[in-house]
């Protein structure tokens, strides 16, 4: 991620030194992407791997984006800003979205699916929400009470089924209070829950939580997780919308603040991965894409628990390897576009008078 502005795995173009902290829970959090789209095939199969499937849902997206918010604090709309938005969001996103369209055309067996930047595919629904998270930035730092309002407009989403797939908007405003959350959090905060009782306390409520989505596999329909539906498409009353935003967002913090809780915050082998995760984001999508064409779940095996972990092992490793400096530098020009053709110099200030 960029220094203040730029999106989660973006090149550092700041003298200012990246916090071991933020980078270790990127990493983490990119695992458990992975990892919860490798067990996506086993589900069914299994209701442990169902609950932890439910578990890891509850949080390691809002993680992610309350540290995308936390790193946006300093957006405005100055032209280096709107410059570092559309070569580190708006570009990628565009490239990403034609790619999956192709590549699914042949995983997916849908050679006539057509190409649409306005219908996010896959994983770009994340690039296509932090652009508009991240251009209104200054409005909710502006605002009196910009967390209760991103709520409100949160439950409102999900009484619509009407607002349609356009840039997935269901995700972008079901997701906006952990921007929004973010974008409120002060360096002291992050101090608050690195605290010991905190960290010590983390273990048991993770434990309790792990309980609980074993419990609620046969009782609730995970997929309020996913923040892509209206109550209505799920099934449910109209008034569990607004009631289930506010209890998945009181949930999903907590999980949050433990997450953060336990991350180490000195420099392990793995901190360096902080700086790519978006490159392993976006680019592992296609190794599950292909191995679900390939139907590598039909096997059995891997539906017991041996294999079940290998999966689980097989993905971790996968998506570190594509958060490595290598394959960073290979995709660079595509995550990164300089693209200074395509942007006004910026005029030196008039020399002062007198």
């Amino acid at each position: 991620m960029r220094a203040a502005t730029a999106p989660v795995g973006a090149r550092t173009r700041s003298a200012k030194p990246r916090d071991a902290l933020f980078d270790n829970a990127k990493y983490l959090a990119i695992v458990l992407v992975a990892v919860g789209h490798a067990w996506e095939p086993l589900r069914s199969e299994s209701r442990t791997v169902t609950a932890l499937y439910t578990l890891v849902y509850a949080f390691h997206m809002p993680a992610f984006i309350v540290i995308s918010g936390y790193f946006s604090r300093g957006f405005d709309w100055s032209a280096g800003r709107i410059k570092r938005l559309v070569t580190g969001v708006a570009v990628p996103y565009v490239v990403f979205e034609v790619a999956y369209t192709f590549f699914t055309r042949w995983s997916d067996n849908k050679p006539d699916r057509s190409i649409s930047l306005l219908d996010p595919l896959y994983l770009t629904w994340f690039l296509a929400a932090l652009f508009i998270w991240r251009l209104t930035t200054p409005i909710w730092r502006s605002v009196r009470w910009p967390l209760p309002i991103a709520l409100t407009i949160a439950a409102l989403a999900t009484l619509a089924p009407s607002i349609g797939k356009d840039l997935d908007l269901h995700r972008t405003l079901q997701f906006l209070p952990y921007f929004v959350l973010g974008l409120s959090l002060k360096p002291e905060h992050f101090e608050r829950v690195r605290r010991r009782q905190v960290r010590i306390l983390a273990v048991p409520v993770f434990l309790g939580a792990l309980v609980m989505a074993y419990w609620a596999v046969t009782r609730m329909n995970y997929a309020w997780f996913f923040h892509n539906s209206s109550a209505e498409d799920l099934a449910a009353p109209a008034w569990y919308g607004p009631v289930m935003t506010l209890a998945i967002f009181g949930c999903s913090t907590v999980l949050v603040a433990c997450f953060l809780a336990l991350v180490p915050r000195r420099r392990t082998w793995y901190t360096a991965l902080g700086a790519g995760t978006l490159y392993g984001y976006l680019l592992h999508g296609f190794v599950i894409q292909a191995a679900n064409h390939w139907h590598w779940s039909h096997n059995d095996w891997f539906h017991r628990p041996l294999g079940a972990i290998t999966v689980t092992v097989v993905a971790a490793v996968g998506v570190t390897v594509l958060c490595t400096a290598p394959v960073r530098r290979a995709f660079r020009a595509v995550f990164e576009p300089r693209m200074d053709w395509a942007f006004r110099q910026r005029e030196p200030a008039p020399p002062k008078s007198g």
